[in-house]
């Protein structure tokens, strides 16, 4: 049964709300996000006390929360991080949100928030099974985690964050020629209390989860000229990226310009040289080469967490996401899922029987599963042209993660053109692929096309295929579990949809049945 549920994290900066829906397979689907900025953890000495006007806004943004989620009929669930754990006089904001927002704020530890924070970077990112190295750069604090398989084998929170050191080190709005110095040395004294966990269980990929870490990546594509991306999730910020904003960052704050700076949020202007001060102090303490970004963090967390909880037990082991996440849209927008999940499997096996041919590996295999899967999701808009509003989908749904931007962006391509004509110069989306991607497309999408005449009937009458390469062409020969089935429906539609395959892999395709050497079937020369 399906439960649709609020989360809340009451950051040291900013606020946010998720308000989102279970799905099948312990997955979630966002129904709204808001994010109010109240900057909880401003004009304070090191963060003892909250301001009353900070107080003020926060309580008003959590009543507005409180009516978003009531509108969505949603329990709401909020925990609180540095700011408030650390104030003497938190019990102000707490009171003041129970009777003004009705709103329980729960205080949680910095473990407990490097917690929430993994569990929902395992949902967002496709690393259950490899050690990754957290990091997560609040207003308040920076908390570290080294996690495998779910479980967290050293973490830490640290007082290092983008409102409390510009508090500390950059309060004025010149910049004084010793501050930088002063807060790289306190943030490297801070962060050495972690060499001994990282030099005893090492990492094999670093993740950024933090809107910190986002800023700092738009800046880099920003000052580099680059488009600015759809999705940040699965991005990657190299640590060449992190010394050039810096540096940037240094010279705006010197020379009164920061706010000119390329894709800055105004609203970060004035902190976010001390957080990209924290995350150069992290990538150079640790060694970290590159980052890779998630979309998700705190608040989803909280909300995977609270539906563990209402169950009573844990969430089962988070592998797959990427795949995961395409089958949870498949199956709230495909009519036929058990069709599109025959035409997934018979279409990786026509890959790989090509593989020698088309050349591609993995990754694209990978893609093309997905572009199978969701090539029908675009029918719950209408049956004409489906196939592009499966595109639009794809392209602008807020359940696929795992991907990165420019994967999702395949996937949909592939969908897109699984009917009708073939890319074309005069489409933009494909004119703006890469050489690689418009491979992958057209692999993906001719391998696709035929697998999808391999089940005409939606009855998965067709159970198995194989190619042989034969002297003047290729012949795809497929097999049934029964005997009895008329599979002429199949063999024309198949036979029909591969001309892209055909001039994709350089030779005339023929479609039969039977064993992989038998001959006949129709040829298709003329394509």
């Amino acid at each position: 049964m399906p439960e649709t549920l609020a989360a809340v994290d009451v950051g040291t900066n900013s606020l946010h709300l998720v308000v989102a829906r279970t799905t099948d397979g312990d997955r979630f689907e966002v129904l709204t996000r808001e994010k109010e900025m109240v900057r909880l953890g401003s004009g304070s000495t090191d963060m003892k006390e909250l301001a009353p006007e900070a107080i003020d806004r926060a309580v008003e943004a959590l009543a507005r929360f409180r009516k978003i989620a009531d509108s969505h009929g949603a329990p709401m669930r909020a925990v609180a991080t540095s700011a408030v754990r650390e104030a003497e006089n938190r019990r102000d904001l707490l009171r003041r949100a129970r009777k003004e927002a009705d709103v329980e704020i729960e205080v949680v530890s910095g473990v407990e928030e490097a917690r929430l924070i993994h569990l929902g970077v395992l949902q967002a990112l496709e690393l259950y099974d490899r050690r990754l190295m957290l990091c997560d750069i609040g207003g308040g604090s920076t908390e570290l985690l080294i996690g495998e398989q779910g479980e967290a084998l050293a973490s830490v929170s640290f007082k290092l964050g983008a409102v409390r050191l510009t508090n500390r080190f950059f309060a004025g709005a010149s910049l004084h020629p010793s501050s930088v110095d002063s807060c790289r040395r306190h943030i490297q004294g801070v962060l050495a209390s972690f060499d001994r966990a990282v030099a005893e269980h090492g990492f094999d990929v670093a993740v950024g989860s933090s809107g910190t870490i986002e800023q700092v990546f738009r800046l880099a594509r920003g000052l580099a000229g680059d488009e600015p991306l759809r999705t940040l999730n699965a991005a990657v910020l190299t640590r060449s990226h992190v010394v050039t904003v810096v540096e940037e960052l240094i010279r705006a704050r010197s020379d009164g310009t920061t706010a000119d700076l390329p894709d800055l949020d105004p609203k970060r202007a004035d902190i976010i040289l001390a957080g990209a001060l924290v995350l150069e102090g992290v990538v150079d303490r640790f060694g970290i080469r590159e980052l890779v970004l998630s979309e998700y963090a705190l608040r989803e967390g909280v909300f995977l967490d609270t539906i563990a909880r209402r169950r009573g037990g844990s969430l089962p082991h988070l592998r797959d996401v990427a795949l995961r996440s395409a089958i949870d849209l498949m199956q709230a927008c495909d009519e036929d899922p058990q069709h599109s999940q025959h035409v997934a499997r018979l279409a990786l096996e026509l890959f790989d029987a090509t593989a020698e041919r088309h050349g591609l590996g993995a990754d694209a295999r990978s893609l093309l599963e997905a572009g199978a899967l969701l090539a029908n999701v675009g029918l719950v808009i209408s049956h004409g042209k489906h196939h592009k509003h499966s595109y639009y989908l794809i392209r602008n749904s807020d359940r696929l993660v795992g991907f990165t931007d420019q994967e999702i962006e395949v996937v949909a391509q592939i969908a897109r053109y699984h009917r009708k004509s073939a890319p074309k110069a005069s489409h933009p989306e494909w004119a703006a692929l890469d050489v690689g991607d418009q491979r992958t497309v057209l692999v993906g999408a001719a391998v696709l096309r035929v697998a999808i005449g391999l089940d005409r009937s939606h009855r998965q009458l067709v159970t198995g295929l194989g190619v042989a390469e034969l002297d003047d062409r290729l012949q795809l020969t497929v097999e049934t579990s029964d005997p009895r089935a008329d599979l002429s429906l199949e063999l024309y539609a198949a036979d029909e949809r591969s001309g892209l395959l055909a001039d994709v892999l350089g030779l005339p395709f023929a479609v039969a049945a039977g064993s992989a050497d038998a001959p006949g079937g129709s040829d298709r020369s003329g394509r």
